[in-house]
């Protein structure tokens, strides 16, 4: 397994959550939960704000691998949160050079309020740090398969760069 600090983002319709891992890779922590509500348009879709603020997590992190949640039915299937999930991978790497992957995080959510709550954390505070949560899970999985396969896993979301967007994250 690559040395090197990976993230991950869980895209949700009010909240997008952050989370890094150490740079050996064992360990996913949350790292901030950034607000989309001023930027919904359409059906959930996160767009310019969310972007722009996980862009510059990416400058100031510089990870080797950043981990999008794609969220799909039990049955595999995509529904309006697998395409806002596919906008915002798209639009994050038409802005920075870091491969961006799409993995699957069906049951995330679930996993992370049992964790909360576990926690002993209220469910009415949960709101706040869920999205945060998600993407641990869904970095702490990815760094499990990457370290038992020595692949790194999920979809590959390929960016078409503009220049002045690019200088635009300090890229």
């Amino acid at each position: 397994m690559e040395r090197g600090v990976r993230l991950a983002v869980d895209v949700g319709e009010v909240r997008v959550g952050v989370a890094a891992s150490d740079p050996d890779g064992i360990l996913a922590t949350p790292v901030e939960t950034v607000s989309a509500v001023e930027t919904v348009t359409g059906v959930g879709a996160p767009t310019s704000d969310a972007v722009s603020r996980v862009a510059e997590i990416i400058a100031e992190r510089e990870p080797t691998v950043v981990y999008i949640g794609l969220p799909r039915t039990l049955k595999g299937k995509e529904g309006p949160a697998a395409q806002a999930a596919r906008e915002f991978a798209q639009s994050l790497a038409n802005r920075v050079s870091t491969p961006i992957q799409l993995v699957d995080e069906r049951l995330t959510t679930v996993v992370a309020h049992q964790a909360l709550h576990q926690s002993g954390r209220k469910m009415k505070s949960h709101r706040a740090v869920v999205d945060q949560q998600a993407a641990v899970e869904i970095l702490q999985q990815s760094l499990d398969v990457e370290r038992s396969t020595g692949r790194v896993p999920g979809i590959a979301v390929i960016g078409h760069q503009d220049d002045d967007e690019t200088e635009a994250v300090g890229r």
